[in-house]
C-alpha cells in the first residue's frame, strides 16, 4: 500500500468508518445490486443500505445513484472504488489472523443433510480459513451440552436450557415400514392411522415421540430404541412403523425398509442449536452461512409469535 490510496484510506478511517463499511461499498459497486451483494455479505438489505448511507455522510458525499432498477457510481464513488479495489483486499488479508489450524466442530445425531450443510461447509472454510468437522453422537443436543461440538443440527423438539436454537426450515415426515410387511405396498399412510399401529420409538434423538398424539390416542410403542441405527433394524425386522424426514429415504436406503408417503403428519423442524455463553468465537458466521444454504432446500416454517427462526433457550416443538 502506498501513495495517494494509502492516503485516502487512512483519512476515511480517521473519520470513524470501518473496514466493513469500505467492504460492503466495494462489493456493492462491483454486484451493482443492493440484494445480490447483501446476500454476499451475509447481511440485510436494510443493514447495507445503512451501512452505505452512513460511509455517504462521513464523507460528505454521495457514492451511489440509485434507481429502482440498478445502482451507478457518482463521479466520487469512482474515484473511491478505483482506490479501495486494490488496497482494500490487501489490508484484509494483512489483518486476517491465521486460522488453519482451527475447526469448528458439527454435532449432528443421524440423517446428515448433506444438501445444504456440505455447501455451508465449503463456503465457511472459503471465507474464514477454518475447517468444520461433522461428529455424530447419539444424544439429544448432538454432544453440544457436553462440550463435544460446538454447533449442532438438531431435528424436533429441544429441550435444554443455556442454548439458542435457530430454525433453517422444515422438512415432511414419512413412514418407514418393514419390506415384508402388508403395509409396504401401499401408496400412501395416514397420519391419523398410526395410532393403530405397533410402533418402534427412538426416544433418544427421534423426532416423532409418543406425546405428539393425544394420551387417549397414541400409537403403542412395541420397540423403543436409543439410536438411529437400533431404530432401522427393528423397523425391518418388523417390529413397528417408524416415522423420520423425509430426506432421510434418500440418504438411508436399507434391503428391508421401505418408505411409505405420510399424509396429514407435522412437519419436523430442522435447526441449529449453538451454546449462549462460551461459544466458538465464528459460531454466528457459520449459523449466517447455513441460514443461507439451507434456505434453497427447506421448507421455510410459518412464523411464530417471536418471528420466523426466533428459538429460544428451551426449545421448539416439531
Amino acid at each position: 500500500m502506498h501513495g495517494p490510496a494509502l492516503a485516502s484510506l487512512r483519512n476515511l478511517l480517521d473519520m470513524g468508518i470501518e473496514l466493513h463499511h469500505l467492504r460492503g461499498f466495494l462489493l456493492l459497486a462491483e454486484e451493482r445490486h443492493f440484494t445480490r451483494a447483501a446476500e454476499k455479505l451475509h447481511l440485510s438489505q436494510p443493514s447495507l443500505s445503512r451501512n452505505i448511507r452512513r460511509l455517504e455522510e462521513h464523507m460528505g458525499v454521495r457514492l451511489l445513484a440509485r434507481t429502482t432498477r440498478h445502482v451507478d457510481l457518482t463521479p466520487a464513488g469512482n474515484r473511491l472504488y478505483g482506490q479501495l479495489a486494490s488496497i482494500l483486499p490487501r489490508l484484509e488479508e494483512a489483518l486476517r489472523p491465521d486460522r488453519s489450524g482451527e475447526v469448528l466442530r458439527l454435532g449432528f445425531t443421524w440423517g446428515f443433510p448433506a444438501s445444504w450443510a456440505h455447501e455451508a461447509m465449503g463456503a465457511f472454510h472459503a471465507e474464514t480459513g477454518v475447517r468444520v468437522d461433522p461428529i455424530r453422537k447419539d444424544e439429544a443436543l448432538a454432544g453440544l451440552d457436553r462440550g463435544d461440538a460446538d454447533v449442532a443440527i438438531v431435528r424436533g423438539r429441544v429441550k435444554a436450557n443455556g442454548v439458542r436454537v435457530v430454525v433453517l426450515g422444515e422438512e415432511q415426515r414419512i413412514a418407514a415400514v418393514a419390506a415384508h410387511s402388508p403395509i409396504s405396498s401401499r401408496e400412501l399412510l395416514r397420519w391419523s392411522e398410526l395410532p393403530e399401529l405397533p410402533f418402534v420409538v427412538n426416544s433418544v434423538s427421534g423426532t416423532t415421540q409418543l406425546s405428539e398424539w393425544p394420551a387417549d390416542n397414541r400409537p403403542v410403542a412395541a420397540a423403543t430404541c436409543t439410536n438411529f441405527d437400533e431404530w432401522l433394524e427393528a423397523v425391518a425386522a418388523g417390529r413397528g412403523i417408524g416415522v423420520v424426514p423425509e430426506s432421510i429415504a434418500h440418504s438411508h436406503m436399507h434391503p428391508s425398509v421401505v418408505f411409505v408417503p405420510l399424509v396429514g403428519a407435522p412437519p419436523t423442524q430442522l435447526q441449529l442449536v449453538v451454546p449462549r455463553q462460551g461459544a466458538h468465537p465464528l459460531v454466528n458466521t457459520f449459523v449466517a452461512i447455513a441460514q443461507q444454504a439451507a434456505a434453497a432446500h427447506l421448507r421455510r416454517p410459518a412464523p411464530g409469535p417471536d418471528g420466523p427462526g426466533a428459538g429460544r433457550g428451551t426449545g421448539r416443538t416439531p
